[in-house]
């Protein structure tokens, strides 16, 4: 195996938790357990989604939600959020194996290589959907990586937290691997179902 190809948010970097604290707050200032896991299960398909649909449920404008949102970025740029459990292990076990760790998200480049810069993340490549490249589950940032690092796409797999991750990966003739969230049911059109990092570190330490 050649790559590693991350999501960013929610699988090298654990940022759901602040997210999902974030959106609660701007509904109310004390968030139950039950709409801490409702929001979650939003998040988990996209944060545009999540504010949407949380605007349209609870009576609260997209706006606030949305700055609710952005102001957890402002907030990492001094206390960035924990890397994921188990991915630096992953990371070096990948660079170990001579292989590359390139990155396909939908953040901003900014805002991603601030997070990457402050938890000092070995990342080889980056592609990001804001400098022209359509979101997943379009496969397009997937496949631009694949041709930048001249990758046959058996040699590439693919790890996300979200069934689009998966999706574009797969459209892209990529494996894909869920990682998984205990308590949120999540949709895939793929039985690679993860639950940590770590059972990835066999493709690269064999």
């Amino acid at each position: 195996m050649r790559a590693l190809i991350w999501d960013l948010g929610g699988t090298l970097v654990d940022t759901y938790p602040d997210v999902d604290r974030a959106l609660a707050g701007a509904l109310t200032a004390h968030p139950t357990a039950q709409l801490l896991h409702e929001v979650a299960t939003l998040t988990r398909i996209s944060s545009s989604h999540a504010i949407s649909t949380l605007a349209a449920r609870h009576g609260v404008s997209e706006q606030e939600l949305r700055a609710a949102y952005e102001a957890t970025k402002i907030h990492w740029r001094t206390s960035p959020p924990p890397v994921a459990d188990g991915a630096r292990d992953l990371l070096e076990a990948v660079h170990r194996a001579d292989s590359l760790n390139l990155v396909a998200t939908h953040r901003e480049r900014q805002s991603a290589q601030s997070l990457l810069d402050a938890l000092e993340l070995p990342i080889d490549d980056m592609v990001c959907a804001p400098d022209g490249f359509a979101r997943k589950p379009d496969p397009e940032m997937i496949r631009e990586l694949l041709r930048r690092h001249s990758l046959p796409v058996d040699q590439a797999i693919a790890v996300g937290d979200r069934p689009a991750d998966i999706a574009a990966a797969e459209a892209a003739g990529v494996r894909g691997w869920l990682l998984v969230t205990p308590g949120i049911p999540l949709e895939a059109p793929t039985d690679r179902r993860i639950s940590s990092l770590r059972e990835l570190l066999p493709l690269f330490t064999s």
